[in-house]
């Protein structure tokens, strides 16, 4: 009779501890256990800790409760300004209604995924191409409404959308380097300008500086030789200032107000030479040839 007594108490406690090893969960700090019993959701959700269920009747669920960083694939779309484009973005999200998650949504991941990568191509359409490059932060806000509406009530939460990069046909992007590059030599020549014009007030007022003191030009012209010579060059070209020519200009006396030199006593020509004595023509009187006849004469 003891034995029998003691071989049931054995089995019921083999029972119970099989009983308790079927119906003994532990839900993780980070997740949310949610139960479902006959397929109807039973009660609330089993928080972290241990936990009891009901073998072969309920069937638990364990919801991830952390935030959830995912990709969005590269969309290809034309920006309102006729760009095609490639971007692609990360959406960062949680879940904050464990049932509602199971229950509303069959995939809440996939819903997610397939939510942004719509909303994404929808922001592509409705912006420009600088808006794209340059206001991001305001595409990122516009991305999170998008996805945050319709993700509320499938118990997700969307915390974060960002826009990692965006994506340009090579012929845009060198146009843009070409505009760019414009820009920076406008503003190089533009600034040049500037430092002249800077520079030409600053040497006039200097020069006014000089003019009424002459002797800050000698020492600008020794500083000048000074930092010429430290170079250890093996020529050294020295300006001859104007002041000093016009000092030895002064020294120098007038060559009209100095006494005409004595002029030189120019010799008298010599007397012409007497003409000759004629000459007596010892040839006598010329005599005249006889002429010539001519054929008329003959004929006569």
């Amino acid at each position: 009779m003891i034995e029998e007594l003691l071989m049931a108490v054995a089995g019921a406690g083999l029972a119970a501890v099989a009983y308790v090893a079927a119906a003994a969960r532990v839900v993780k700090q980070y997740e949310r256990g949610v139960v479902f019993r006959f397929g109807r959701l039973r009660g609330e959700v089993r928080p972290p800790g241990f936990t009891m269920i009901v073998p072969a009747v309920d069937r638990l669920h364990k919801v991830n409760m952390q935030i959830v960083t995912m990709p969005v694939p590269a969309q290809e779309g034309i920006t309102r300004d006729n760009v095609t484009v490639r971007v692609d973005a990360v959406v960062y999200f949680r879940v904050v209604d464990a049932a509602e998650a199971l229950v509303r949504v069959e995939d809440y991941k996939f819903a997610v995924s397939q939510m942004a990568q719509t909303s994404l191509r929808s922001i592509i359409g409705k912006s420009d191409l600088d808006d794209l490059l340059s206001n991001r932060e305001k595409l990122n806000q516009g991305l999170e409404l998008m996805l945050d509406s319709p993700a509320i009530g499938w118990g997700v939460q969307i915390d974060r959308v960002e826009i990692k990069d965006v994506s340009l046909p090579e012929t845009m992007k060198r146009s843009m380097a070409r505009q760019a590059e414009a820009d920076r030599e406008r503003r190089a020549r533009l600034i040049n300008a500037d430092a002249e014009l800077q520079a030409s007030k600053k040497l006039t007022e200097a020069a006014h500086q000089m003019a009424d003191a002459p002797a800050a030009l000698q020492l600008r012209l020794l500083q000048t030789v000074m930092a010429v010579a430290a170079e250890k060059n093996s020529t050294l070209v020295l300006p001859i200032p104007v002041e000093l020519l016009r000092f030895l200009e002064r020294a120098t006396p007038d060559a009209s107000a100095a006494p005409a030199p004595p002029a030189a006593e120019v010799p008298a020509p010599p007397p012409p030479p007497a003409p000759l004595p004629p000459v007596e023509d010892l040839t006598g009187p010329s005599v005249d040839p006889a002429p010539r006849r001519t054929r008329g004469d003959m004929a006569a």
